[in-house]
């Protein structure tokens, strides 16, 4: 208890002067939780009687300074309660503390439910009108009341209701004031989320990048040229201290960038980890190096120009505008779209609407919401009369997909099917003819959907599902599918040669970055095998009821591995997956883990598309050093799919074994492992393996000259003319 004066110290019981002096007897006290607030009243009295009781008057400093004495200043529990009851007192608590003498009774009633029926609704809202009801309808999201509006429009009719921009948990009818207040959410049937804040992508992006910074990395400033990081630091400048990073380039020269035009520099992202060349200020090598790069890129783009005047001859098919549909079907979304994911939906809808065909390229992390981008572009094919084919690299995700499809598509007309090893030869050809005749209107299926045996009755929509996972052949077939259908390309993390191809303007990108409410970064770990290791986290995980990921990409010795963690964890229930499994027994053990029947799936890398299990939260990765960087972040991404902490161990040989574009990759995983770092650890990709020319198989210098980052991009626009 620390010893301080106080102006009441001298004062008696009887003379203590209580806060309740001060509050008129007409105030109204409202109390959070009564129960806590008074137990914490009285725990904290009894603390300052003992701690008083310790102190003995030789710890008084001086005459001004006076022990407190509680029962001279402080109230106790007693007291507090006696003048709280003599004062109209409201309590927000599940249970009363304080006897009530008056009841207030509320003629109110749930939110009645419509569950997207809205002929239902409009029933209600002029039966509403009739019978004398006020009808409110609450969302924090403008663009839900318009789609309200709109569905009512295409259906002929406008009830009449009151639209208001806040958000309201439950909706309700009060009978006394003849008012019902509903909400958005519960119409459409979606979760109620808090608005996530838009965040200036540009800023954002260089600020965490200055955090990451150490001193002596390459930095570049779009008018200086490449310096190094020497550090932020003060300076005086016209009389005022202002925050700046300093860069360092030759003979000593220093350059102070304002933090107000962090946008002004990016870090350089070299080429196979050789350094650049440092040039002092004011050298004219920048200016010189600059045009020599705009002159590369108006080579390349005069080459893209050929490449591409074929597709931008085509005319394509013009989508119409949204329909009621469609706004339904986006409006059902149980989740808020994040920004991103709006603004992207609006370019699809924007490029799926014009003449050209639409070549657009979509990278974001995994459970940031591709996919259902990817549903809504697809149902807006489909309400044309468009057939939409959707290609997967693998058969566990063609399942994942068809039921995810399925799910969001249930209520609408619409046929949605499936091919993989899945089915049997019979059940294939059926849902080819049915396809052919036009029966099916989405497919979704891996590598087969490009096989000479299918044909499609109109196809107007290609999906492709990380795209890097397939060969050159299928690539091959891919591009000849695309040349006048619009095509839309999910990825985690983009191919080097697409992503430069994408980020000179080649192909439309558009970037999700903003994570889901309530999503935790993955905590990443690089270790030497090591049993300890794997035991504890293994043991961590099923302790909290958790399931976990072993990936073990040998099938040859895969039962080897279960053998062992049985022995390291014998109580740990284990299950074994790899491709060369039948597909009716492969499909069984992975529902069999989803349902919760196995702690731990002992699988190859089968398992890094597709497999959504939120209560998995741990995954081991086995000779991480032997994955690329996409698909180490493609494994990594299988956990943290729900609010709870998840956790991605990297086992290697001895890290002095491995070569050093391995250790760069592994090092480049574990510190890029925040939310939306797919994109980065696509550029550090693009650093590792080189894009080569896009055009060609030689490599292009001029990238590695001047750097690259997500900040840095070339655009050009393509012309037939």
């Amino acid at each position: 208890m620390r010893i301080i004066p106080n102006i009441y110290d001298k004062q008696t019981v009887e003379d203590r002067i209580s806060i309740f002096e001060f509050i008129n007897r007409d105030f109204v006290l409202w109390m959070d939780s009564p129960d806590y607030v008074i137990d914490s009243i009285e725990k904290n009295y009894k603390l300052a009687e003992t701690r008083y009781s310790e102190i003995s008057e030789k710890e008084i400093l001086d005459e001004d300074t006076y022990i407190i004495n509680p029962q001279s200043n402080l109230i106790g529990k007693e007291q507090f309660v006696a003048e709280a009851k003599a004062r109209a007192v409201v309590e927000m608590s599940s249970r009363s503390f304080f006897a009530a003498t008056d009841e207030i009774h509320f003629s109110t009633e749930p939110q009645p439910a419509f569950s997207k029926q809205f002929d239902l609704l409009i029933s209600n809202l002029k039966q509403n009108s009739e019978n004398g009801f006020t009808t409110y309808i609450f969302s924090n999201n403008d663009k839900q009341l318009q789609r309200l509006r709109d569905i009512f429009a295409d259906k002929g009719e406008n009830p009449d209701f009151v639209g208001v921009n806040a958000s309201l948990h439950e909706g309700f009818v009060d009978s006394d004031t003849r008012t019902c207040v509903y909400t958005d959410h519960q119409i459409f049937e979606r979760y109620h989320r808090y608005s996530t804040k838009s965040i200036s992508k540009a800023n954002a992006l260089t600020l965490q990048e200055i955090k990451e910074l150490h001193p002596g990395d390459y930095i570049v400033h779009v008018d200086n040229g490449i310096g190094r990081f020497v550090g932020l630091q003060k300076i005086n400048h016209n009389g005022r201290m202002q925050e700046v990073v300093t860069l360092a380039y030759g003979e000593n020269d220093l350059l102070y960038v304002n933090i107000h035009s962090l946008h002004r520099i990016s870090k350089y992202r070299d080429k196979d980890g050789e350094p650049p060349v440092i040039h002092r200020l004011g050298s004219g090598h920048w200016k010189r190096l600059k045009e020599r790069t705009k002159k590369n890129i108006k080579d390349i783009a005069r080459d893209l120009i050929l490449l591409y005047a074929k597709r931008r001859e085509q005319k394509g098919f013009a989508f119409s505008p949204d329909s009621y549909m469609q706004v339904e079907l986006e409006s059902s979304f149980m989740y808020e779209d994040t920004p991103d994911q709006s603004k992207t939906n609006e370019l699809i809808k924007a490029d799926m609407e014009s003449e050209v065909p639409m070549d657009r390229l979509i990278c974001g992390d995994v459970g940031f919401g591709k996919t259902e981008l990817a549903i809504r572009a697809a149902f807006k094919a489909v309400v044309d009369g468009k057939q939409v084919a959707v290609l997967v690299p693998t058969t566990i995700l063609a399942l994942q997909h068809y039921q995810t499809f399925s799910e969001r598509l249930k209520n609408l007309p619409v046929t949605v099917s499936y091919i993989s090893r899945l089915k049997s030869a019979k059940e294939i050809r059926e849902t080819l003819a049915d396809l052919k005749s036009g029966k099916i209107d989405i497919i979704i299926g891996t590598h087969k959907l490009v096989g000479k045996s299918v044909e499609f009755k109109d196809l107007g929509l290609l999906v492709v599902d990380e795209e890097q996972k397939f060969g050159v052949s299928v690539k091959e077939k891919i591009k000849q599918m695309k040349v006048n259908i619009d095509t839309l390309t999910l990825t985690a993390t983009p191919i080097p040669r697409t992503l430069q191809f994408s980020l000179m303007g080649a192909r439309d990108l558009s970037v999700i970055t903003t994570p889901p409410p309530n999503r935790q970064p993955i905590a990443t770990e690089l270790h030497a095998f090591n049993n300890d290791v794997i035991r504890d986290a293994i043991y961590y995980e099923v302790g909290r009821n958790g399931q976990v990921f072993f990936v073990h990409n040998r099938i040859q010795n895969i039962y080897e591995v279960q053998n062992q963690i049985a022995k390291i964890c014998p109580e740990v229930k284990t299950v074994v997956a790899h491709g060369q499994m039948d597909g009716e027994e492969l499909e069984k053990i992975i529902l069999d883990f989803m349902r919760g029947d196995y702690d731990v799936l002992i699988s190859t890398s089968i398992v890094e598309n597709g497999v959504d299990i939120p209560n998995a939260n741990t995954i081991i990765i086995n000779n991480a050093n032997n994955f690329g960087l996409s698909d180490l972040h493609q494994l990594r991404g299988r956990v943290g799919r729900s609010n709870r902490k998840a956790f991605c161990y990297l086992l290697t040989p001895p890290l002095d074994l491995l070569t050093p574009d391995a250790r760069r990759r592994l090092k480049a995983i574990e510190e890029f492992c925040e939310l939306g770092s797919g994109i980065n650890i696509a550029l550090q990709d693009l650093d590792i393996r080189g894009a080569g020319n896009i055009l060609g198989s030689e490599q292009s210098g001029f990238i590695a000259d001047i750097g690259l980052s997500p900040t840095t991009k070339f655009s050009m626009k393509l012309s037939t003319s």
